[in-house]
């Protein structure tokens, strides 16, 4: 009865204009003036979400009426626009708008919508001590127009919720800014466009996604819209872009939207408009060169899986706070990990980096654009002692399932830190804890006789697929044996495949459940390269979409792909009637896929298998994880090389800085090294050099040379072109295979208290000298050839003097050398580097050095700083 109010009841009619969402309040507050206080209360905040609804989407005249019947508050608010039905929205947390239904069915007692001819009215009833509220009452109305159905492939649910969030929001502040049309460039007209095919998108959406069961990080989605919606998304593509535009100028109350979003809302509106006009979908998988659509992104943020990485993980939310953080972060900085939640970011980063943290992280929320999300970037990291711990540092964003947006950084450390105490052993080698719990599918709580008995058969799979992986260190034997188990209890056959290192495709592994089927061997190893262009299941899924229900298995001359040709060739040969393909998904990266096969059509795989299948491929891939995690621990040279690096001596009358990187795109191991001790006459020895190689032997080659150096300087001092002269004769005797540069450095003090530089280089880069004042040149006397090229030439020695306060640079040539750019233009690019630091403190020259040069180094990088200081007086 709620609904209609009697002939005498108060009423006010009210233009769709936002100041009339406060009138309507005081309107609602007058009438139920003799009410209970909290009804009252709660009756003007419902009909000033319902208010601001119809001004925002109605936009036509509204009337409320508001009445008392027995102490029960009655409110309703009625507008002329019943084609636009009420758009359901999922309560996250952290929507920015969508708010104002959510709050009537949780605090009214009784609420609903009557639609009729041209008019729509919404109700709800308070009254204290009444029964709790249904859960929904509304009546939703369906989009005008005949529906078209178009077809969305791995969406990522968790970016769609914050891409929604986000556009909603830019258009309810572009809306209260209607008035000032001049700041943001939008049409008034374009604007109610832009509404009306938002709020479309959203209704649509969200009642596709309810008919899915999210049980993956992705789903594919089958979503009605009307058939001439296309133009309008194409204004409400371009309002978007412009409300960015705007937020970026700041002439709105709302941050643009960052790149992943703004990718994927492209994405959605191209596949809306595109299919809408007869086109063929394209998943999101298969989108190439857009932010974040790798398959990393694909899965929603997880603090369980984060907290429970082996490798050091950070979390923190758009104020700059920290959110999460494992122990191996929170132990490599010196900290407990409960000590850090909460804390701003900055309290892990060094003070003379902060201002550039603070620049760089408002930059990106401002402006949507960032320069170093997805690089490798080598900075220090403030230990909690306040020494500082280099490391490379890789931000991505997530988008988590309850809306926000999250700022995740993985720190790789110069050096490893050991297994904490307690960490999983499992044959002599460390494994990575499980990265989030595993969510068995089955429960036998009040469960029939025969659910549990489903139940057990899934739990024994589970654990016959782990003892399967655990009962041998080789990976491939380790899948064969997995394949076996899938077949006799889920499959009539399977196929694992792994990716590499570049991305190629091997399948390890085929196991048939007829022991007497015989597998041809072209059916394994390595598969065509995957492409833009490969839009089969086995593709998306190797890209993180999945797992995937292949209920109709095409015939082989339909293949779309080389990739796909040889799939279906192997159905064709050992028969298919449906198939589930899932990625093997560890740490975030995707590192293989399974496929597993029905060939009865009595039997095929439906969409409740898809969850058993999810969860079982996750276990899978830890296990494929640790096995490569194994297999990486046999290569650990980089621990031998960062040990022989030595501590930087004390002295008077110098300050010494010095920074090693390895390479961030081949083997972390290499010939880079450099050294500085004190003579027992005073003097500082000062050293850099590289020996050829990236490997084991280049280290150990590294390590032969550089203890002989050392020897030869200590046994008998002499002029740095003698002392070469001699390690080189030494080399070619104890190790002639090995060549490699160096320069060989004295610096001593002059007796009126100045420094000069003695030195002779074996085919080594030449040192760079920036005075205080910002001049610079190189040092390019006495050049020699390399370590290990003749042996029987004699070296020179060349003296520099060094002005006090000067910055001398050595380094190897991994920190300039760049493919496509000449050694001059590199060279000329350092000086002009040093010259803009040179009254930095050497630390943070070195600091500044490195985040400018090193991020996209494909060499080991070692550099020396050299600051000589006059003695006090």
């Amino acid at each position: 009865m709620g609904s209609f109010p009697p002939p005498e009841a108060p009423s006010r009619r009210l233009s769709p204009a936002p100041e009339n969402v406060g009138v309507a309040r005081r309107f609602v507050r007058s009438v139920l003036a003799g009410s209970a206080p909290e009804v009252v209360d709660t009756a003007e905040l419902l009909v000033g979400e319902l208010m601001t609804n119809a001004v925002i989407h109605a936009r036509t005249e509204a009337e409320v009426a508001a009445w008392v019947v027995e102490g029960r508050a009655h409110v309703r608010v009625s507008d002329h626009r019943p084609d636009r039905g009420l758009v359901p929205h999922d309560r996250h947390p952290y929507a920015l708008t969508g708010r104002g239904l959510a709050l009537v069915e949780e605090l009214a007692t009784s609420h609903g919508v009557h639609s009729g001819e041209g008019r729509k009215s919404v109700w709800f009833e308070l009254w204290p001590q009444a029964p709790a509220p249904p859960t929904s009452a509304w009546e939703t109305v369906a989009p005008p127009g005949r529906p078209v159905t178009v077809t969305l492939n791995d969406v990522p649910y968790s970016l769609y919720w914050a891409a929604q969030q986000q556009w909603e929001g830019a258009l309810r502040e572009l809306f209260l800014a209607a008035f000032t049309a001049c700041w943001t460039g939008v049409l008034p007209e374009d604007l109610v466009v832009a509404q009306d095919m938002s709020n479309m998108i959203c209704s649509s959406m969200t009642a596709a996604v309810r008919q899915e069961t999210p049980d993956s990080s992705t789903l594919s989605l089958l979503v009605a819209f009307p058939v001439d919606a296309a133009a309008g998304v194409v204004t409400l593509r371009r309002v978007l872009e412009e409300a960015d535009v705007a937020a970026r100028r700041g002439n709105l109350l709302t941050l643009p939207a960052l790149p992943q979003i703004r990718a994927f809302r492209h994405w959605l509106f191209d596949q809306i408009t595109n299919q809408l006009s007869g086109g063929h979908p394209t998943a999101w998988t298969l989108v190439s060169g857009a932010p974040s659509a790798t398959p990393t992104e694909l899965a929603p943020w997880d603090a369980s899986e984060a907290e429970a990485a082996n490798v050091p993980i950070i979390a923190a939310d758009d104020r700059n706070r920290i959110i999460a953080v494992n122990s191996a972060a929170a132990g490599l900085l010196g900290w407990r990990a409960y000590d850090l939640l909460g804390q701003r970011l900055t309290a892990l980063i060094p003070e003379h980096l902060r201002e550039r943290h603070r620049m760089g992280f408002s930059s990106l929320l401002l402006t949507g654009e960032s320069r170093i999300l997805g690089r490798s970037i080598p900075v220090p990291a403030l230990h909690r002692d306040g020494r500082l711990v280099p490391v490379r540092l890789a931000i991505q964003t997530q988008e988590a399932v309850d809306g926000r947006t999250v700022f995740v950084a993985q720190l790789t450390p110069a050096t490893s830190p050991p297994v904490a105490s307690g960490a999983a052993e499992t044959g002599g080698y460390a494994t990575r804890p499980v990265p989030g719990p595993v969510h068995l599918p089955t429960t036998t709580k009040g469960a029939k006789k025969g659910d549990i008995d489903e139940a057990e058969l899934e739990l024994s799979l589970f654990a016959d697929t782990g003892r399967a992986l655990a009962s041998t260190l080789d990976l491939h034997e380790g899948l064969r044996r997995v394949c076996h188990v899938l077949t006799r209890q889920l499959a009539d056959w399977c196929a694992a495949d792994l990716l590499d290192e570049q991305g190629q495709v091997l399948r390890v592994c085929i196991a048939h459940q007829d022991p007497q089927v015989r597998i041809p061997g072209r059916y394994y190893g390595r598969f065509p390269p995957l492409s833009d262009n490969d839009r089969v299941a086995l593709a998306r899924a190797l890209r993180g979409a999945g797992p995937l229900l292949v209920a109709d298995i095409p015939p082989l001359g339909e293949a779309s792909s080389p990739l796909d040709a040889r799939q279906l060739e192997l159905m064709e040969e050992l028969g298919g009637d449906s198939a589930i393909i899932a990625p093997l998904r560890a740490q975030r990266e995707v590192i293989g896929a399974l496929t597993l096969v029905r060939v009865r059509e009595a039997n095929p795989f439906t969409k409740e298998d898809i969850l058993l299948v999810a969860e079982l491929a996750r276990a899978i891939a830890l296990g494929v994880d640790n096995a490569l995690l194994h297999h990486h621990t046999h290569s650990n040279a980089e621990h031998l090389q960062r040990a022989l690096l030595p501590e930087l001596p004390r002295a008077g009358h110098v300050e010494l800085a010095a920074r090693y990187l390895p390479s961030s795109t081949t083997a972390v191991v290499g010939g880079d090294w450099y050294d500085a001790f004190v003579l027992p006459g005073g003097d500082t020895v000062l050293v850099i050099g590289d020996v050829t190689g990236h490997d084991l032997t280049a280290a150990v080659s590294m390590s032969t040379l550089r203890n002989m150096l050392r020897g030869l300087a200590v046994d008998r001092p002499e002029p740095p072109g003698e002392v070469l002269h001699r390690l080189d004769r030494a080399s070619q005797i104890l190790d002639p295979q090995a060549t490699g540069t160096c320069v060989y450095a004295l610096l001593k003090k002059d007796g009126g208290g100045g420094s000069s530089l003695h030195y002779s280089s074996a085919g080594h880069l030449p040192p760079l000298l920036t005075t205080r004042e910002g001049e610079t040149h190189y040092l390019v006397s006495g050049n020699g050839l390399l370590i290990g090229m003749d042996a029987d030439l004699p070296r020179p020695t060349a003296v520099e003097a060094l002005p006090p306060h000067s910055t001398l640079l050595f380094f190897t040539d991994g920190l300039i050398e760049r493919r496509g750019e000449s050694l001059e233009d590199a060279m000329n690019r350092l000086r002009r580097y040093t010259t803009e630091y040179a009254r930095e403190p050497l630390d943070v020259f070195c600091d500044e050095l490195i985040i400018e040069f090193g991020a996209d180094s494909t060499d080991d990088i070692a550099v020396l700083a050299v600051r000589p200081t006059p003695p006090q007086r």
